[in-house]
């Protein structure tokens, strides 16, 4: 089942605490300066704290998937990788141009391609610093009025205002980042 953006729902009430360590994404209803500036600090921390939860991983363990039938948690780091440049385009998108449509990236496809099975994690890590450090600065430069500019997500059954996009993208990093922070627990490293 698909939500109004076109993003797949999950039964909360089943929801799986290895796949959802911090539960899944709900959308924002109305925009919330104090929650965006929230939301803007956690894209701006990702970088930091996905090295901090992949430091000292050996080969092996960065191979190890963070769940049975998972990603391992070297794909976890290039899918966020990934995942960081669609979002930051659909941001300058949603700025610079009038509802445009948005396409979605078929993550799990992505995640078996060469560079997401085979590339050291270094490549992906230092991306995402300065991907994110340019996806902050435009997002703290932009105003309520921007927040509220919509993009349409293909197959999507309403327009997402760039708020939304903000919250769904803090939040799908510090999910990441605790999948692989809950696995390291649970194995003991």
């Amino acid at each position: 089942m698909w939500n109004e953006y076109g993003r797949e729902m999950i039964n909360t009430g089943t929801v799986d605490p290895i796949r959802y360590p911090i539960g899944t994404f709900q959308a924002p209803q109305q925009f919330e300066d104090g929650k965006v500036q929230e939301w803007i600090a956690a894209i701006r921390g990702l970088p930091n704290d996905l090295r901090a939860a992949v430091f000292g991983l050996n080969d092996e363990q960065l191979n190890t998937p963070y769940r049975d039938g998972g990603w391992t948690v070297a794909q976890v780091v290039h899918h966020l990788a990934d995942a960081s440049m669609n979002a930051f385009l659909r941001t300058k998108w949603g700025v610079t141009e009038d509802d445009p449509t948005v396409k979605p990236f078929a993550e799990s496809e992505w995640a078996k391609t060469a560079d997401a099975c085979s590339l050291p994690i270094e490549p992906s890590l230092l991306l995402l610093d300065g991907l994110h450090a340019r996806w902050t600065t435009l997002l703290e430069s932009m105003t309520e009025a921007d927040f509220h500019r919509l993009i349409q997500p293909e197959g999507a059954l309403r327009p997402m205002p760039l708020y939304v996009l903000t919250a769904l993208y803090a939040w799908h990093g510090r999910h990441h980042t605790a999948q692989i922070v809950s696995l390291r627990k649970r194995k003991g490293w």
